[in-house]
């Protein structure tokens, strides 16, 4: 009957009820009264160890009684022993009936007896014979002990507990990690990126490979019990992406099977400078020509790789948990709307002048390391877009979360995997110094409208640290990834060999689907409320000061639109919206009725994903949007009060609970911002699809839904409505490769343009070869370009490829009739690298213009030297 609630955790569930009223169960174990108003308990309950918490709804383990003179020690200071008869007796204790109870606990006096004369009698009676019966099983238990020490898992699993070894060694607690990373570079040229939006930002090249990192922590005495978190280098999770990995995953055995809806995430860092074209619904195919399925699987196949890679390396270890301040790396763009918020709400988050609370300052570490002590990996959360690569970039790129990951990574070595996951990002910009008029006024732009002096957004553009540099946002990005880099390194090297474990054995997860058009519920005050069917609003066509959108749409714009008329007569001949879904999105002038357009299939989702995760007393609300600082402030505030008050880490709460937000996820619902923030109508409440309750109704869901991570919980939710995958009936306007041509004279891989002999430090090298189309082959787990360096032996290293960040891969199309190309590859050489003699490799795949026959091809540079 205790299961919903936690077992002997939560004595509500057994009928505990507060303000002095005894419990129907438990009642007769003692007659006063107290402490938060449950029924004495502590009289008989500190016999077996247990001592009532002052105001939540359990008990707590204790080793000892206070009454004996006892210290109140914790179980992680108890013996096994202890520990385990403990719950025997427990465990005997809840399957008494009530006579046995009363004649072993209580007054089991004689009939007649005056009720305090009872009392007496029969607590004497329970003190005599309580130390023979735990004597008799302390003894038992400590003979099995002895020869089953390392069997606790046994005992866990036959008496529904935990085997507390692992608290027990110095307050540590062992988990089940792993992880692993796979290549998700898919095509790097002729594909328009994903994030603007901006049908004019197609590839033409790579500057920093594309990875998958996989994150699995499960039950050591539950293995099932497991949770898989991915964080790829893309704009965000998608339901069609998803889809794959788990019909990926389900296809390498009966081994994978415990992979499933309910334990995977799919996260993205929301990089705006990677190809697009894998997603799932018509509106963000749209910018990209439709859909292209080397894309999607090149992301599907690196994410199944992740997880093996994780899955094949599972072993005992241990979790950590940190948090540390990162300054000068984001900025609140949407700052008009975030004032809107309550005065006293926003007071609380008003730290410092450096930390006003606009965004979130706060990353976040998860550090994993295995049993025999070698560093495997970090999960970290901090809020920043990732959009230092500017709307004009053409390289692909993981943006600053990419470059803080390979740099974080770089410096550990090894196997070592660095994840840098997004939080609450919405309405937050690596732009740092604010939005500037580039209409020559060198004006900031207008606070509520980010419009200049022609009342228009498309001259209004954010600006990063170095905005100065003509290199389309390159040493901005690789500025705002140090930074993340820098503070993730201090905190781990303060907390790796630290003391802050997460502590616990629960592991759990949860998913299900939710339909959100009109999905009723109750707010806080009573009020039934509903979500609408998706739209989007007239802001959302004016983009945002890291790239603004077109023609003649501002942001903040609520109520009658102030954009030209025809846009209008455009939003009605796709699908006018109705009264009704006027009335629910109001006060956002709809433009795009976006989920009620079903032709030639859905424009956007309406059924979402509903998923959180839990490791001891870390919580993990995987989110589908991108919600806004405060947005993600209520959400995960609501998380951690309602882990409290359910008794989730303990009762009392002797570990207080960590959550963090994690997303876009899994199906991409665009922003979650808060009701006050959307009734100014910038992009981001534009963007919020549901309308005003959209945040509120992922709270309901959230805290309907968390139930199923209390430690004792077996079952999940039912996976309510299956969204749409529609991988194969997606449209495309995207050729493929025809063939590729040499110069006439000429052969793939030779010099068109050679290296000098000499540099200095500091300078870019280049060279130019005769190409072909990188789309013949992505070279996956491989690189299009190497950098090597002559070591004193003669022999030729690599010392830098596709991975790193100063290396450059440019693809350019010389003729398309013939179907010549050239690759140039650059290196940015740096003040402190390493003198000596260097050359160029360039590998290729050409594609034969008669059967199409791909073949690989090298080319050499000359030798060069710098000093």
């Amino acid at each position: 009957e205790a299961k919903r609630c936690g077992g002997l955790a939560s004595l509500r569930c057994l009928g505990a009820e507060r303000k002095g009223a005894a419990s129907p169960v438990l009642g007769r174990f003692g007659e006063g009264s107290d402490r938060g108003g449950y029924t004495n308990l502590r009289s008989n309950w500190d016999i077996l160890g247990y001592t009532m918490d002052a105001k939540l709804d359990g008990l707590v383990p204790r080793w000892g009684n206070r009454r004996q003179g006892w210290v109140g020690i914790k179980d992680e200071q108890a013996p096994l022993w202890w520990v385990q008869t403990r719950e025997l007796v427990v465990k005997e204790l809840f399957a008494m009936d009530e006579h046995e109870k009363y004649d072993l606990l209580d007054d089991a006096g004689r009939e007649g007896e005056p009720t305090r004369q009872r009392t007496r009698r029969g607590r004497l009676a329970a003190w005599i014979a309580i130390p023979f019966a735990i004597i008799a099983v302390i003894y038992a238990a400590w003979a099995l002990s002895v020869g089953l020490q390392d069997q606790s898992s046994g005992w866990a699993q036959k008496f529904g507990g935990s085997s507390h070894k692992e608290i027990r060694d110095e307050g540590k607690q062992e988990y089940l990690l792993g992880v692993g990373k796979g290549d998700i570079t898919g095509p790097v040229v002729e594909l328009t990126f994903m994030g603007y939006a901006n049908s004019e930002q197609i590839g033409t090249g790579l500057r920093q490979r594309l990875y998958c990192r996989a994150f699995i922590v499960g039950d050591v005495d539950k293995p099932e019990d497991r949770f898989v978190y991915l964080i790829t280098d893309i704009a965000m999770g998608d339901t069609a992406i998803r889809y794959g990995i788990l019909e990926g995953l389900a296809k390498l055995g009966p081994e994978y099977a415990v992979y499933s809806q309910q334990n995977i995430a799919v996260t993205g860092t929301h990089s705006h400078s990677g190809p697009g074209a894998w997603l799932n619904y018509l509106i963000p195919q749209i910018s990209t020509k439709g859909f292209d399925k080397q894309s999607y699987q090149a992301i599907v196949d690196g994410g199944i790789l992740a997880v093996k890679r994780a899955h094949e390396s599972l072993g005992p270890g241990y979790l950590r948990t940190g948090q540390t301040k990162v300054f000068g790396a984001n900025i609140n763009r949407s700052l008009f709307a975030y004032l809107a918020n309550p005065a006293e709400e926003r007071a609380k988050y008003n730290v410092s002048s450096e930390d006003d609370g606009s965004v979130e300052k706060d990353l976040t570490m998860l550090a994993f390391q295995s049993k025999a002590g070698k560093d495997l990996g970090v999960l970290t959360w901090f809020p920043v877009h990732g959009t230092s690569m500017l709307g004009n970039n053409t390289l692909v790129t993981g943006d600053n979360k990419g470059v803080a990951a390979y740099l974080l990574e770089k410096s550990v070595g090894g196997d070592f995997v660095a994840g840098f996951s997004q939080a609450n990002v919405g309405d937050t910009s690596p732009n740092v110094l604010g939005a500037w008029c580039e209409d020559g006024s060198n004006q900031q732009c207008s606070f509520e409208k980010s419009v200049c002096s022609d009342g228009k957004s498309e001259q209004c553009h954010g600006r990063g640290p170095f905005f100065r540099e003509k290199d389309n946002g390159a040493k901005s990005c690789y500025e705002i990834g140090r930074l993340q880099y820098q503070a993730a390194a201090e905190l781990y090297s303060k907390i790796k060999d630290g003391d802050s474990y997460v502590v616990g054995s629960s592991v759990k997860s949860y998913h299900t689907f939710n339909d959100m058009s009109n999905f009723k519920f109750p707010l806080a005050n009573g009020t039934t409320v509903e979500t609408c069917p998706a739209a989007l609003g007239y802001s959302f066509a004016a983009g945002t000061t890291d790239w603004p959108g077109l023609f003649d749409f501002t942001q903040n714009d609520p109520g009658e639109p102030d954009a030209n008329p025809v846009w209008k007569l455009v939003s009605g001949i796709l699908k006018a919206p109705s009264e009704a879904q006027k009335k629910c999105q109001y006060p956002k002038p709809v433009l795009l009725d976006v989920g009620e357009l079903t032709w030639p299939y859905l424009w956007t989702p309406n059924i979402v994903d509903v998923q959180s995760f839990r490791v001891g007393q870390f919580f993990i609300i995987v989110s589908p949007g991108e919600a806004t600082t405060m947005a993600g402030r209520r959400w995960k505030d609501a998380v951690h009060d309602a882990a409290i008050s359910m008794s989730l880490t303990g009762s009392p709460a002797s570990v207080e609970p960590v959550v963090v937000i994690g997303g876009p996820a899994n199906t991409y619902t665009h922003y979650i911002t808060t009701s006050e923030e959307y009734s100014i109508q910038r992009y981001e409440g534009a963007s919020t699809l549901y309308g005003q309750h959209t945040l509120n109704a992922y709270i309901n869901l959230t805290l309907t839904n968390l139930p199923y991570l209390a430690p004792d919980a077996t079952d999940h939710p039912a996976s309510g409505p299956l969204p749409p995958n529609n991988v194969n009936n997606s449209i495309t306007f995207i050729t493929g490769v025809v063939y590729d041509n040499p110069p006439i004279g000429k052969k793939f891989g030779a010099l068109q343009t050679d290296v000098a002999s000499k540099y200095t430090r500091g300078q870019s090298v280049s060279v130019t070869f005769v190409g072909a189309n990188p789309r013949n082959n992505l070279r996956l787990e491989g690189t299009y370009a190497e950098l090597q360096k002559r070591d004193a032996s003669g022999a030729w290293t690599t010392v830098l490829d596709d991975r790193d960040w100063s290396l450059l891969y440019n693809w350019k199309r010389v003729d398309g009739l013939l179907g010549s190309s050239d690759v140039t590859i650059v290196w940015e050489s740096a003040a402190d690298s390493a003198a000596g003699t260097y050359r160029f490799k360039y590998f290729g795949d050409s594609k034969a213009p008669i059967g199409g026959k791909i073949s690989a091809f090298e080319g050499t540079s000359g030798e060069f030297t710098l000093a």
